[in-house]
């Protein structure tokens, strides 16, 4: 506290230095008025020799550390010679008191009528009120001038000013007169003259702006405003903390935000002045915006009026913010995110009163999508990299025609939506490696908890301004809720095409099938499948968006899910055989890569790439295991040197240690731009990075664009043909879903495969139970007793043993809806299950060691036995 109190009296004796100096200046530059004076340093001075502006710049410096006369201001030039009325002659005499700390409020005290004509504020001058208000420990002077220009837009646009630009000459010449002062005299004298010299070019966030926004800022280039933001954070540091004046913060606002919401709906303020945008961002460094106090009111309506904000600035607000530190950007997450959590817990949303409705939560909601953005903008950025569309177009539904017969437009068949402040600021979500604070942190569970989903994906789809969809916002709801709203698009879309369908029929009288059906053979599951989805996507892809029914031939059954999840466990199971050659597989990260080598055609990638879509659309868990670089390339990232790391870790570390060699790379490495691949039955295939590549040695010099071009060779040259046709598998699929929109390539992978995290208790909690079995029956509380006993890859088996993969569904285990049902009393049977509807089949065993003895032979050698 005393610190604080320290720099800010420093603050307020440069204040006041700072007012001489340019008291000085103007005596110099306009004189004091009267004709007659006699001061030689006066421009009204009769023998006065005129100077230019950089002279009397220096000059004003010479006068002011010498303690020289001021003139007294001529009536005629009151209030011309400063920009502040209050600066008078009698503050000069008092200057060298003020230097040591002892000024003499009482002879600088304005008036009370002066302090009402003051209608902006800086730094210097709420230190000086402040002092005075200290002074007679009366702080009403203050608290009306900050209730006057905070409820004030205008006052706030031309409050808390950068210092004015001087040019290069003047710069340089105050810098040479200042060379022999010390640190401290030259602190003061650079934040002395305000029309002499300033920050050089500091942009708004240059004291939060680490190291993370360096590469950024070079990309985006730094946003300009002229608002001095460390000094508004300064202000409020010493204000906040008395109670009386943070109240008339609090007051000010709640009369300020409806004005600037008129202003901003009515009047096209920002088109008009930029510097509008000042008010927005000196409110928003209140750092006790998410007080309790706020969140009733004042804050509510400040969000309403910022969520007004055209979309340049709230680009330009976005890029400014981008430049805060990772600090800076989680208090302003927190703001909203109190407000949105105080009001959803204060009121009784429902499907009557949606939370949709509630105009403080969708106003919090847009601002913090600006936030959201700067945390993108401002996090690790890969901007290049971006895959190559396909150069053929998937192509249309025939059934398109009778759509426009009937008066229905497709929507959407461009692909899905962008959002539009994504593409005012040219950035993606999947462009930002790592934001400055986890995405995580933008996810509010009380808002998912009372959305109604089906409701908030009506008004996505239809659109209108009067409704709100949270879908639009999609960086608040979690992967539960994402993936809630993608099933009912896709239900919504599998209907549509049977009614398509059905409408068809009618009017060209042929029967079709309503359903995407699949009938196979299990010993030629691939080849049929293929040879199936081969000709719907070359007759009519619309068919893979109908609802997937599969039959297995010489089988009865009727496919409710079941039987398409077993075809789903076996299809992937069929083509990651390492037999087969379509893919490698890495024995340390347990993961796949498509194999430059195979034999295997186009087709069976494009397969693959269907599977993967039909799953998502069929909300099914696939037991695949790809590296993370794999989901980045279906959203349109290229895979990089960083994204070897999980792909190809021993090649990721060779290549890292070639970055960090301190010795001769040349000499001692011998290595050439030419590499050596091996194929399927280890023969070395070469491959030049470069042309000429054997001939060209890599050095200390070129070994970054070496690893470059290593990295793009292995994860996209090599296999380009193959990812292509995995690509363009997956988006037949998946190409009208608004998946791309909603989700991140790490959610993409929880989608399709499922979570690593495990929580059986949650599972317990789910299960259902059948053929006499209840929650208290004695073998199945000794069977949760020996299951949660069991280390984590026993756990792993159970749950490949019972719902056919090892991982939980998005939302966890509590989503499963496991069912174990008696099998028959005591006896020396193994437990078995229908993974198509996680069933297990438990007979009733004696005792609890018997029970975990079957249990643990049932899953540890369930596939040798072909219980699966």
């Amino acid at each position: 506290m005393n610190n604080k109190n320290t720099a800010a009296d420093d603050i307020t004796a440069r204040a006041a230095a700072k007012h001489l100096i340019e008291r000085y200046y103007h005596q110099l530059t306009e004189g004091c008025g009267n004709e007659a004076c006699t001061n030689e340093a006066c421009g009204s001075s009769p023998g006065f020799q005129r100077m230019d502006n950089n002279a009397a710049a220096i000059k004003a410096l010479e006068l002011y550390k010498n303690n020289a006369k001021l003139c007294d201001p001529h009536p005629s030039k009151k209030g011309a010679s400063s920009a502040f009325p209050e600066n008078s002659a009698k503050g000069a005499h008092n200057f060298s008191a003020c230097s040591n700390g002892k000024m003499n409020h009482k002879d600088l005290q304005p008036t009370r009528e002066d302090f009402r004509d003051l209608n902006y504020l800086t730094e210097e001058k709420v230190y000086e009120i402040l002092s005075l208000c200290s002074e007679t420990e009366d702080y009403s002077p203050l608290i009306r001038v900050i209730g006057r220009v905070f409820s004030s837009a205008e006052s706030l646009v031309q409050s808390f000013h950068k210092a004015k630009q001087h040019t290069k000459e003047e710069l340089k010449s105050l810098q040479a007169k200042d060379e022999d002062k010390d640190e401290d005299e030259k602190e003061t004298a650079s934040g002395s003259s305000t029309a002499m010299e300033v920050e050089p070019e500091a942009s708004a966030s240059s004291a939060d702006g680490p190291s993370h926004g360096e590469n950024n800022v070079q990309k985006l280039g730094p946003v300009e405003v002229s608002v001095d933001i460390e000094a508004v954070r300064r202000v409020y540091d010493r204000l906040l903390s008395n109670e009386k004046i943070e109240a008339a913060f609090l007051n000010a606002l709640v009369y300020l935000s409806p004005n600037v919401e008129c202003d901003l709906t009515y009047h096209n303020v920002y088109a008009a002045d930029p510097n509008y945008l000042n008010v927005f961002i000196i409110v928003m460094e209140n750092s006790n915006l998410h007080s309790p106090e706020y969140l009733e009111i004042a804050l509510p309506q400040f969000c309403k009026a910022m969520s007004k904000l055209p979309l340049p600035a709230l680009a330009k607000l976005a890029r400014l913010w981008s430049q805060y530190s990772a600090d800076q950007i989680r208090r302003l997450v927190e703001t909203f995110q109190q407000l949105i959590t105080y009001t959803v817990i204060s009121n009784e949303f429902s499907s009557d009163n949606l939370v949709n409705e509630d105009d403080g939560v969708v106003a919090a909601t847009k601002c913090l999508k600006i936030v959201y953005y700067a945390n993108v903008l401002g996090g690790d950025l890969d901007m290049g990299h971006n895959e190559e569309e396909d150069d053929e177009p998937i192509p249309e539904s025939s059934e398109l025609t009778l759509q426009e017969l009937l008066g229905e437009e497709r929507r959407n068949k461009k692909g899905p939506r962008v959002d539009p402040l994504e593409t005012e600021l040219g950035i993606r979500t999947s462009d930002c490696r790592k934001p400055l604070i986890p995405f995580e942190e933008f996810v509010n569970e009380p808002l998912n908890d009372v959305l109604e989903m089906d409701k908030d994906y009506t008004f996505f789809k239809v659109e209108t301004e009067s409704k709100f969809s949270f879908m639009t916002c999609p960086f608040i709801l979690n992967a539960v809720t994402k993936n809630l709203g993608l099933y009912y698009d896709n239900r919504i879309r599998m209907y549509s095409e049977r009614r398509i369908t059905a409408l068809y029929s009618l009017v060209q009288g042929q029967q079709l099938n309503p359903y995407l059906r699949l009938k196979v053979r299990r010993d030629h599951i691939i080849d049929d499948a293929l040879v199936r989805l081969e000709m719907i996507a070359m007759e009519n892809p619309a068919d893979l968006k109908k609802q997937l029914y599969v039959e297995f031939e010489g089988e009865q059954g009727v496919d409710e899910g079941g039987v398409s999840k077993e075809f789903f466990q076996l299809v992937v199971e069929e083509i990651f055989n390492r037999d087969i050659g379509m893919f490698t597989y890495d024995e340390s990260t347990k993961l796949f890569w498509f194999n430059p080598s195979s034999f295997e055609n186009e087709g069976q990638f494009t397969l693959i790439g269907i599977v993967l879509g039909l799953a998502i659309y069929n909300n099914c868990i696939l037991d695949v295991h790809f590296p993370m670089v794999v989901y980045r390339k279906l959203m349109g990232k290229k895979g990089t040197f960083r994204d070897l790391a999980d792909s190809h870790p021993v090649l990721y570390q060779s290549l890292k240690d070639l970055l960090e060699y301190e010795g001769n790379v040349e000499e001692d490495m011998m290595i050439t731009f030419q590499i050596s691949q091996t194929d399927l039955f280890g023969n070395p295939l070469m491959y030049d990075l470069k042309e000429g590549g054997d001939k060209i040695p890599v050095t200390n010099e070129n070994r970054k664009d070496f690893v470059a071009l290593y990295a793009e060779y292995m994860l996209n040259k090599s296999v380009e043909k193959q990812f292509k046709a995995f690509r363009r598998g997956f988006h037949m699929v998946t190409n009208e879903s608004p998946l791309k929109y909603l989700f991140r390539p790490e959610e993409i992978e929880l989608l399709i495969c499922g979570s690593r995290n495990l929580d059986f208790q949650a599972l317990e909690e789910s299960t259902e139970y059948d053929g006499g079995y209840n929650k208290d029956s004695c073998i199945i509380k000794d069977f949760w007793e020996t299951v949660h006993s069991f280390g984590q890859e026993q756990k792993r088996l159970f749950l490949q043993f019972t719902t056919g993969t090892d991982r939980a569904p998005v939302g966890g285990l509590g989503k499963l809806k496991m069912i174990i049902a008696k099998n028959g009393p005591d006896s020396d049977r193994l437990p078995t299950s229908h993974t198509c509807f996680n069933v297990l089949l438990l007979p009733e065993y004696s005792t609890k060691e018997k029970l975990r003895e079957r249990l643990l032979k049932a899953i540890t050698y369930a596939k040798g036995f072909g219980m699966l």
